[in-house]
């Protein structure tokens, strides 16, 4: 007897958390929805499973308004007729970092476990915009058989096809129909006209054609899909009816309820390997006439609203990189208790703002009004966290302080040591004596900087007087106290994950006299400030670097290793931009302003680092005007304020751009031409490292949504030949960069877009980002030849990072130490990674402690960890994402754990303590 071929109907409801209306009147609707399944499926109105749209958080969001349906929700997850998971909510795949997915993803399936229930493992990404190179080791790691996408793939290959993942992972995926996931809504329900009255004979016409077009996509040996989850959309009792009946009627095939997870084992067990192959990121854009293809890419999310970019990416970065990994090492050295359940909350809180329609900037206002308390909630939290550990481990040095004394602990977040010229803040007393210069025109706080006995020769960059501070005891009511911050440049060599201790000494007064002005004697604290890195009026040069400013505001940049010079860096463009939170829209009356005035300023000259202001202004059309259809006459200026600062052993020249935008309906865009004889890039992506084409395709403009030059990156964009090249790597949350296909090679990094228009509403302005201070940090490296693509990882992580400081008084140490119980001790390093292999990750898990790390480069790389002090490598091994042991050996030593990672791939090493 032929087997049957299987047709699974799985019902549910794709669910925006918020998007054209805010998070409130969304729950409004899924209250309702949650009501109805729970309904009909104790009535037996439905057969179940229900689907909830891959993501748990549907779960709190409608427990929290509806706490007395818990044991019934919880009954029907444990017995699998309500399927929640993988996820926790629905990403944007390119707008986070590849850290986050993971978590996301793990925190998803802990919230359905907790209900006693088995969390989908379904590559569920179906509404996403695009996708990224990872994602199927992602997917496949936490135990996906297939993927279920729409966006990004040709729907000519088909309803499956293999996607090869960059590491070489394949995953057998399922592509959604013409309308994606809402197919069989727009199809049969005919949801898309409330018009359309329900005919029971049409609807089941309308059935059966659907469930034929997708046999024939599928082919004979697949199950076939019937998705019945459209945006928001509750279900129809009219269409279940006839759905049902036809299940009992139809000899054709089997008609059944079931899940994502079973239509996509089916879907795997019947690929042959000759399916249709597509590799690496899916952004494919659509081609075809709607009649055909109705999916969009919607590429242009990258820049928009870019603040809430920015925010999340430093968010990601406190907590993974500065919060996880020192709560970890005050653990573990002096038996602190570890913050998990204030980790958790953090990142829920985090977390919450992924979703697709949040994070890429598309939504109305209040979405992401909303989004700034998410943002606030998770970054109190971490910063709290964060400042308990350093605190405690600070104090936890040996060592006690004179009246005159600070302790200042400086931190490193690598996994490796650094040395080099570091700013950071020191505090003052302000009870200090002071010196001051000739006549007293100027007070300076009189200290210095030891480690050990050695002194520190510093710079002074600037000085806050008189700045409040609060000291926080438990037994006792907060203290005001007033410190001067003063801001110094120093040499420093600091340990992996780790500080050094510095101590801060105040000069003592020398004798009670004055001199005749009433200046006290007070021994002045100045190191050699010549000769600086200035070199000319407007120019200035280190071992490495030669840096001219142009009198138009641009950089001339000279490699003296290669003897290859640069110019017109760092030089501003701004077009029209009338398009909203999804697509930049460039304008046919095209009036793109490519230069303005600028104002030159020294900042600082020392032999540590020397800074330069260049204050580009450039006169703008003030908006678009919808009457004339090109950008106003009218004009304003918008003031680019960039500091560029070379430092002494720096390969690189460090740039931060101030901007307060004043003009509607714009992009600007700053750019760095590169010169270099090359047809495609480097950028890099979650996880990995991608390659583009510069030139656009030959046939793009018969597509009908045609592909655009801006793409995505995650921190750093590289152009390249065999002689020359930039690199330019930007702080978090700066995504969108492009390679315009000109003789120059420019690189453009987006800085923002702004923009008023939004989806089913007469305008939001505040995507017009007006009156709001932004702040852009990138740094322009030279490059001979194809880069070292983890050196760039590690300079995108020491600009996102930065160092922490903590300064201490006695009073401060004594306290902190009685948080733990035993004796002071030098902490070191909490560990050490050495080799080519990119860190994301160090943080503890159920009492052990996890690091995660992947191979950017295209061959096998060597990992090797150096445990510290207080962790062993004894019993380490490999475990999946989900913290399940590998197979996959270790080689364990005495002095460490090396581990090969093939090209690509992501692993994360386990130490038991």
């Amino acid at each position: 007897m032929v087997k049957q071929q299987d047709v699974f109907y799985v019902p549910s409801s794709h669910w925006d958390r918020e998007w054209y209306l805010p998070f409130q009147d969304y729950r409004h609707k899924l209250v309702r929805l949650m009501d109805q399944v729970l309904a009909d499926l104790a009535s037996g109105v439905m057969e179940g499973p229900f689907t909830g749209d891959g993501q748990a958080i549907l779960i709190e969001d409608y427990l929290e308004i509806r706490p007395e349906k818990e044991a019934e929700l919880r009954a029907h997850v444990a017995e699998g007729r309500i399927v929640f998971g993988p996820w926790y909510v629905l990403p944007d795949e390119f707008l986070v970092s590849g850290e986050s997915l993971l978590r996301n993803l793990r925190f998803g399936k802990s919230i359905v476990r907790s209900f006693g229930g088995e969390p989908s493992t379904a590559g569920f990404v179906c509404d996403l915009f695009g996708h990224n190179s990872q994602m199927p080791q992602i997917l496949m790691g936490f135990g996906s058989v297939g993927g279920l996408v729409w966006r990004g793939v040709d729907i000519r290959k088909g309803g499956r096809f293999l996607w090869e993942g960059a590491d070489g992972s394949c995953l057998p995926t399922y592509r959604f129909g013409k309308s994606g996931y809402c197919d069989y809504t727009y199809k049969v329900r005919r949801s898309t006209d409330e018009r359309v009255a329900f005919d029971s004979e049409e609807a089941a016409e309308a059935l059966v054609a659907f469930i034929e077009e997708e046999r024939e996509r599928m082919g004979p040996d697949s199950p076939a899909l019937v998705f019945d989850g459209g945006d928001h959309l509750l279900l129809d009792p009219r269409h279940y009816a006839v759905l049902q009946d036809h299940a009992k009627k139809t000899q054709d095939y089997c008609l059944r309820h079931g899940t994502l997870d079973a239509f996509l084992e089916g879907m795997a067990a019947s690929f042959t390997g000759d399916e249709p192959r597509v590799r690496g990121e899916l952004r494919e854009p659509t081609r075809w006439p709607t009649t055909e293809d109705q999916s969009f890419l919607i590429p242009g999310c990258l820049a928009s609203r870019v603040w809430a970019k920015q925010e999340n990416a430093a968010l990601e970065s406190l907590l993974c990189d500065w919060v996880e990994p020192f709560a970890a090492f005050a653990h573990l050295a002096l038996g602190i208790e570890h913050p998990s359940g204030f980790l958790q909350v953090a990142w829920r809180w985090l977390l919450q703002n992924h979703p697709h329609d949040s994070i890429c900037g598309c939504s109305v206002d209040q979405v992401h009004e909303d989004m700034k308390y998410r943002f606030s909630q998770c970054r109190q939290l971490g910063e709290r966290l964060l400042d308990e550990s350093l605190r405690t481990l600070a104090a936890a040095a040996p060592g006690s302080l004179a009246p005159h004394e600070r302790r200042l602990a400086v931190f490193n977040s690598l996994p490796e040591p650094r040395t080099g010229v570091f700013e950071f803040e020191v505090e003052i007393p302000v009870e200090w004596p002071e010196f001051t210069e000739f006549f007293g025109y100027e007070p300076k706080p009189a200290f210095r900087l030891f480690r050990g006995e050695e002194p520190i020769p510093y710079q002074r960059l600037g000085t806050r007087r008189s700045v409040t501070r609060k000291r926080l005891r438990d037994l006792h009511y907060p203290k005001p106290y007033m410190v001067h911050v003063v801001r110094v440049a120093a040499e420093l060599t600091l340990p992996a994950l780790g500080a050094a201790q510095l101590r801060v000494e105040g000069i003592e007064s020398k004798g009670n006299g004055a001199d005749h002005l009433g200046n006290r004697h007070v021994p002045v604290t100045r190191h050699p400030a010549t000769p600086g890195l200035r070199t000319g009026r407007c120019t200035m040069e280190n071992a490495f670097l030669r840096v001219a400013i142009q009198p138009d505001g641009g950089l001339t940049l000279v490699d003296k290793a290669s003897g290859q010079r640069y110019t017109d860096l760092n030089l501003f463009e701004d077009d029209a931009d009338i398009g909203d939170g999804w697509y930049h829209g460039p304008t046919v009356n095209r009036r793109d302003v490519v230069s303005g005035s600028a104002q030159i300023e020294l900042l600082c000259d020392t032999p540590l680092l020397t800074t330069f202001v260049v204050r580009q202004t450039l006169l703008l059309p003030r908006a678009y005007d919808t009457r004339t259809d090109a950008r106003s006459t009218e004009r304003a200026p918008l003031l680019c304020e960039s500091f560029i600062t070379l430092r002494a052993d720096a390969q690189g020249l460090d740039v931060e751009t101030h901007i307060e935008n004043s003009i509607h309906d714009h992009r600007l865009r700053v750019l760095f031409p590169t010169g270099a004889d090359a047809t495609t890039y480097l950028a890099d992506a979650p996880f990995d490292v991608v390659e583009r084409p510069i030139a656009l395709r030959a046939d793009n403009h018969t597509y009908r949504e045609m592909e655009v030059e801006t793409k995505p990156q995650q921190s750093w964009t590289a152009v390249f030949d065999q002689s020359r090249g930039l690199a330019l790597v930007c702080s978090g949350g700066l995504l969108e960069t492009a390679v315009p296909d000109r003789p120059e090679r420019p690189i453009a990094l987006t800085l923002f877009r702004a923009t008023g228009r939004t989806k089913m509403t007469d305008g939001e302005p505040e995507g017009q980002m007006e009156g709001m201070p932004l702040t852009f940090r990138y740094r322009i490296l030279p490059l001979v030849g194809q880069p070292d693509r983890s050196e760039l990882f590690r300079h995108a992580r020491i600009l996102a990072d930065g160092i922490r400081t903590v300064c201490l008084s006695q009073s401060d140490l004594d306290f902190e130490r009685g948080k733990w119980d035993g004796p002071e001790q030098a902490n070191g390093e909490l560990l050490r990674l050495e080799g080519a292999a990119v860190p994301t990750s160090i943080r503890q898990v159920d009492g052990a402690t996890e690091i995660r790390v992947f191979n950017p480069h295209e061959v096998e790389v060597t990992a090797s960890l150096l445990p510290g002090e207080h962790l062993s490598a004894e019993g380490a091994g490999l475990v999946d994402f989900e913290s399940q042991p590998m197979s996959e050996p270790l080689s364990i030593a005495e002095d460490g754990i090396t581990a090969q990672l093939g090209p690509k791939k992501i692993r994360t090493i386990r130490l038991s303590r």
